[in-house]
């Protein structure tokens, strides 16, 4: 009988059957096994030890995917049936529309195993893996699309701060801060095995995130990491190396957050001294600052390019800046319980008042007409940028406590094409290269749980 696995994989599994009978108490047929294979010599002690536990994550994983195929048939199922019977009404065709999308209760998933608040979270780029960490100083990993736990991540010894996916092209490795005052790599590929721990700061590293490669000038090639810190500073870490590459100190306290511009050409930051600043990535030169809060800034965020139309009409501006540029637009998110949208030239277009606590995450919708905020209110608001940034929808006890975090899922970058084709299949030039919009966020509580809003 011909196999369906080349030589490799075969030896991979017969390695791994080997395994699970020694570690089973079955040493006999293992033996056997061994020499039947071929395996007898080259099959030592270290060998066993790597490949122990492998053939029952393989069928564990199996039969997740096997349940998952049959809840989404089962979906697929009572979709078709509303379909046929005419429920789907057309609110619930816009509801599910990528570009208007906004979350509703309740949640799909409710995830609980931390033992501490939840602090932070991130979605991996490609696979349905979300990171949380929490004040029990570890970091969780879960399957968004199941609701289920799938491993558990230890190595700092204080706080988990924030968590961000990234890394260099071929590889997706996971970032953590903590209040320990390190940084930490781990690699998901290798089930989360800590590659790197980065010392450098002096007090507790407050955010971080992997700066994107992107236009000619850009300062990342996709290695770069900036972390913000409670020291006052911003450092830059080369993450193939370990190595601090900047450090920059435009800030007189204490920094909360940072986020950098799409093309890894800016970065915005904010914390205690009541400002943001954008600064050049490579240099450090503060472009701009941002004075207008009344109390700290706990988040910040750059505007995505889809919101550039919107935002240039309530600047009063007469065409929006085009969407190659990059840090034109920004939010900013206070415990002075409000948000203010501003230009990169430091102008204030609009302070939005809703929130009755700290705003704590602020989230720009991919589809540019969105801003989301989340609170220790316990609510997420939505806020209408082409109707003055009216909110729109507010998610009343999203948390049972204070909702201390909140991302988006990122985007599926569409493959290249070539002569407007793909595998065969003609599609419009305009789609070549952009990212489709998937309807997903998660959001971190005080309540210890993280919670799955999706469409």
């Amino acid at each position: 009988m011909s196999s369906l696995l080349t030589p490799r994989q075969a030896e991979e599994l017969h390695k791994s059957m080997i395994a699970y009978l020694n570690a089973t108490n079955h040493p006999h047929i293992a033996t056997s096994l061994k020499d039947e294979v071929g395996l007898g010599e080259t099959f030592d002690d270290a060998t066993s030890k790597k490949y122990e536990g492998l053939l029952e994550k393989k069928w564990t994983s199996v039969i997740r995917l096997q349940k998952r195929i049959l809840d989404l048939e089962n979906k697929n199922i009572a979709l078709q049936a509303e379909l046929d019977s005419g429920a789907i009404t057309s609110s619930n065709r816009r509801n599910t529309d990528p570009q208007t999308w906004l979350p509703r209760a309740p949640a799909r998933h409710t995830l609980q195993s931390h033992r501490m608040p939840v602090i932070c979270v991130a979605f991996h780029p490609i696979f349905s893996s979300l990171a949380s960490g929490s004040e029990d100083t570890t970091i969780k990993i879960w399957d968004w699309e199941l609701g289920e736990l799938e491993r558990t991540v230890k190595g700092h010894t204080k706080a988990v701060l924030d968590v961000d996916y990234g890394g260099p092209r071929g590889g997706t490795l996971l970032a953590s801060c903590s209040s320990d005052l390190t940084i930490k790599l781990w690699d998901p590929s290798d089930e989360y095995k800590n590659i790197r721990t980065l010392p450098g700061h002096d007090h507790s590293v407050s955010a971080i995130r992997f700066i994107p490669s992107g236009a000619a000038g850009a300062p990342s090639s996709g290695n770069l990491l900036v972390s913000a810190s409670r020291d006052k500073s911003l450092k830059i870490w080369d993450v193939s190396t370990g190595y601090c590459v900047k450090t920059f100190r435009n800030h007189v306290e204490w920094v909360r957050d940072v986020s950098p511009s799409f093309d890894g050409r800016w970065l915005l930051s904010a914390g205690d001294d009541r400002t943001a600043r954008i600064s050049d990535a490579s240099s450090g030169e503060i472009k701009a600052t941002f004075l207008g809060h009344d109390h700290v800034i706990e988040c910040c965020a750059f505007a995505c390019p889809a919101a550039y139309p919107h935002l240039a009409s309530l600047a009063g501006l007469k065409k929006p800046p085009p969407t190659s540029s990059s840090g034109e637009f920004l939010a900013t998110g206070s415990r002075d319980k409000t948000i203010k949208i501003w230009d990169s030239r430091g102008t204030l277009i609009k302070t939005l008042n809703g929130h009755d606590n700290w705003v704590r995450a602020l989230v720009w919708h991919p589809g540019g007409k969105y801003l989301l905020s989340a609170s220790d209110d316990k609510t997420i608001r939505c806020w209408d940028l082409t109707q003055e940034c009216k909110c729109v929808k507010t998610i009343d006890e999203a948390h049972n406590h204070f909702v201390s975090c909140m991302r988006w899922v990122p985007g599926v970058i569409k493959a290249p094409v070539t002569n407007g084709t793909t595998n065969g299949t003609i599609i419009n030039k305009e789609e070549v290269g952009k990212e489709s919009i998937r309807c997903v966020i998660a959001t971190g509580s005080v309540d210890l749980s993280v919670r799955i809003f999706a469409a």
